[in-house]
């Protein structure tokens, strides 16, 4: 019969020269446990009280920003109507020559 070689290890000689290799930094990860959540029964809506009157009458920013906005339109729509009569008085001043 056949014998089997046996294998040879051949260790690897160290070398004598001092070599510096970097390695890239790995980012650590940290491990969280989850917590399961208990699902909550959703509460119904319910009537409370109001913090505020509903209807008011009392002078806040969106009350002078709505007054100053619609006297704006207000005179805009003004001079409009002004030019469009103007402009039917030279038109008619024209059909009478």
């Amino acid at each position: 019969m056949a014998t089997a070689k046996s294998k040879k290890t051949v260790k690897a000689k160290p070398s004598t020269a001092k070599t510096t290799v970097k390695t890239a930094v790995k980012p650590v990860t940290k491990t969280t446990s989850v917590k399961a959540r208990v699902a909550v029964a959703p509460k119904s809506f319910a009537i409370t009280e109001e913090k505020s009157p509903f209807v008011s009458y009392r002078i806040t920013k969106q009350t002078v920003y709505w007054a100053v906005l619609s006297i704006y339109i207000l005179l805009l729509s003004l001079w409009i109507l002004n030019i469009q009569i103007d402009t039917l008085n030279i038109i008619d001043k024209i059909n009478t020559l």
